[in-house]
């Protein structure tokens, strides 16, 4: 467990430094899962640690260069979740969930996208997006760009102008920035660690 004052980083550093650190430090590094090939990278040691988690939710805020320009912050399932809460509390902002099928309630609308070993597909209720409404987008990794992009397209689909993806680690073999340019010219992308 890290150890840090009340307001301070656990590392003493400048919240970047001291998010990627516990991100570099806590990150369980698990081969072949969900399925053989895969390299999974799991943030639960990071989230399970008070500073840690602390640190990265402080790191992903300095991604939002004004609070103002920001009206909900979207988690993709499911780890997005926890780190889009934890942010929205921090800048005094709406919390919106984007699902997997089959979880959301009412009227819904998905978007399908491939990832890096199979397919899938993210939901909304667009009744829970206010016309025009500035969403940025949070998820705990970036890797082939499939998921932010469909979330991209789902939130604009449903009226919000994005205003940006962050993440805690991007994998630039993957290709994921590359696709996001690609399929949402101009969307910022801000990553604590590559």
């Amino acid at each position: 467990m890290l150890s840090g004052g009340r307001g301070a980083s656990a590392w003493g550093l400048p919240e970047q430094g001291a998010a990627r650190l516990a991100i570099q430090q806590l990150t369980r590094v698990q081969a072949d899962f969900p399925q053989p090939g895969v390299l999974f990278r799991d943030l639960s040691p990071v989230l399970a640690d008070p500073a840690g988690f602390r640190d990265l939710v402080l790191g992903l805020r300095t991604s939002v260069p004004d609070e103002d320009e920001v009206d909900i912050v979207a988690g993709l399932e499911s780890r997005g979740f926890i780190l889009a809460a934890a942010l929205a509390v921090h800048l005094g902002t709406g919390m919106l969930a984007v699902r997997k099928p089959g979880k959301v309630a009412g009227e819904v609308i998905q978007e399908s996208y491939a990832l890096e070993y199979g397919t899938a597909t993210l939901e909304l209720n667009p009744g829970d997006v206010p016309d025009g409404a500035r969403v940025l987008i949070v998820d705990d990794v970036l890797a082939t760009g499939g998921t932010g992009a469909a979330a991209h397209r789902l939130l604009t689909r449903a009226g919000a102008v994005v205003t940006g993806l962050a993440v805690a680690i991007e994998i630039p073999g993957l290709g994921g920035r590359q696709r996001l340019r690609e399929t949402a010219p101009g969307l910022p992308v801000f990553s604590l660690v590559s």
